[in-house]
């Protein structure tokens, strides 16, 4: 029976790390993409050892860096005959940080890594995911998108790019979001544009999940006490490993793509452009809809056109 092989970035820790456990415990050949080493060899062993699987390969990838990603794809294609699953999971968020951040080719970094690192990975595994019977790309979201309810808050467009704004203050939160936004935009079209080589694309709506000891020391003050309470009512990692591994394996969603799905795995929809208070209210403590904003024609079309302008512009470094 031929092996299936699946890609999780960001697995050295949190839910990456669970996931992978969990695909390991199954019998499927994982590959942890991770862009700390150092803590992606001591997951590697543990997991190794919890499992005694000895499927469970580790690459290095930076998924702020278009060069990183060429890199890691290439060694893929090179070793493995094909791709069944890639769950895009990493994430960058400094919460603390006040200095606008940017990747190695002035693009900013929340965008860089959360948005274009997936898209771009998606697309040069592509044809090696053509090959799989039943090949699924799963992209984590998040309930950070919820300010997306308020009408006023839109993605700044014009800060992903160029010179880093002198006089413009940085918002991690902020760009955090930003990204999450596009990347389910991102979601809908590359469902559509990906649909003829059956490859099945999904976001997962991330709700708050339990952060280990060592992500809480890191924090400050004020938002250590906001992970603190977070803890009472978060889900645990292995739980929302489970539903990456659900997603990505059941047949209940085998046939479907352009989806956003919250932790319960229902299928979430949008809301109407001028909602009911009793929407309103479901909207911001509910988990089965999501923002208008994902939809709109203009705005998706603008993020799609910017997105694929970069992406554009990678593919011609590379044959320089």
């Amino acid at each position: 029976m031929k092996q299936v092989i699946v890609i999780i970035t960001g697995a050295n820790s949190g839910i990456g790390k669970a996931a992978a456990e969990r695909f390991a415990k199954e019998g499927y050949q994982v590959i942890m993409a991770c862009r700390n080493m150092e803590k992606g060899r001591k997951a590697h062993d543990e997991i190794r050892r919890s499992t005694k699987s000895t499927t469970v390969d580790l690459l290095e990838v930076d998924m702020s860096s278009f060069r990183s990603i060429r890199s890691f794809c290439e060694i893929v294609e090179k070793r493995y005959d094909a791709v069944d699953i890639l769950i895009h999971n990493a994430a960058y968020f400094n919460h603390s940080e006040k200095i606008y951040q940017v990747n190695d080719q002035g693009i900013e970094l929340s965008f860089a890594t959360n948005t274009l690192g997936p898209y771009f990975m998606s697309q040069l595994f592509r044809n090696k995911m053509r090959r799989s019977s039943d090949p699924r790309i799963l992209n984590a979201c998040t309930t950070n998108i919820k300010h997306f309810f308020d009408p006023k808050r839109t993605i700044d467009i014009e800060g992903l790019t160029g010179p880093v704004p002198s006089k413009k203050k940085y918002n991690a939160y902020k760009k955090y979001g930003d990204s999450k936004m596009a990347l389910l935009m991102l979601t809908f079209k590359m469902a559509e544009e990906f649909k003829m080589n059956n490859i099945k694309v999904n976001a997962v709506q991330i709700p708050a999940v339990k952060l280990s000891k060592e992500a809480k020391q890191n924090l400050k003050s004020l938002w250590r006490v906001a992970a603190e309470v977070q803890t009472f009512f978060a889900l645990e990692t292995e739980e929302m490993a489970n539903i990456y591994y659900d997603l990505c394996t059941s047949d209940r969603f085998s046939k479907i793509t352009g989806c956003y799905i919250n932790h319960k795995t229902d299928l979430m929809k949008p809301t109407g452009y001028k909602p009911s208070l009793k929407t309103q209210i479901k909207q911001f403590f509910g988990y089965s809809l999501f923002p208008v904003y994902a939809i709109d024609p203009n705005r998706l079309e603008k993020v799609w056109e910017v997105i694929n302008h970069m992406i554009e512009h990678a593919k011609e470094e590379k044959s320089l």
